[in-house]
């Protein structure tokens, strides 16, 4: 189960203040490539740029946290006006705590978002939070996260085996 997606979403944009506060959600850690924007773009997507102003008229602590490099994600972020963590190796939970940090928030309060189930749902269910996977923007540039891909294929099936539906 540490894999498998408690809530898998379309887009980022379907996750809406409403389903946060019925969850008891005050701040969201978000993954950028293929869940923010696509892999290695800095272009954001209107529709995303509307959701996360959105986010935070509601309220929403927002922070990203990414396994890039810094000048991968802190111009992305500081552009957004995000906090950051970068580097963060998810699944590993040091970054998760960092970002914790940084939002101000109890454990419970925080959920991961990203388009990976071996490093954002994975990291979020070692740390012990709710993960909201997000279908991925576009295709993958790197080699090794094809290779993942293939492997979270059994935990996808899982998902929609028991009666999981995408949001």
């Amino acid at each position: 189960m540490l894999c498998t997606p408690e809530y898998v979403f379309q887009d980022v944009s379907h996750i809406t203040p409403e389903f946060l506060a019925q969850k008891g959600i005050r701040a969201l850690v978000l993954d950028v490539d293929n869940t923010l924007t696509a892999d290695r773009s800095q272009e954001l997507p209107p529709e995303v740029a509307q959701w996360l102003a959105d986010m935070k008229a509601a309220g929403i602590g927002l922070t990203i946290l990414s396994n890039g490099s810094a000048p991968r994600v802190q111009p992305f972020a500081e552009r957004l006006g995000l906090l950051w963590v970068s580097r963060a190796a998810k699944p590993l939970t040091p970054g998760m705590r960092e970002a914790r940090r940084r939002l101000g928030v109890q454990r419970g309060e925080m959920a991961m978002v990203g388009d990976q189930l071996f490093t954002d749902r994975l990291a979020a269910a070692l740390y012990g939070i709710p993960a909201f996977v997000v279908v991925p923007r576009g295709p993958d540039l790197d080699w090794w996260v094809r290779v993942k891909r293939r492997g979270e294929k059994r935990f996808w099936k899982k998902y929609y085996d028991r009666g999981g539906k995408t949001l």
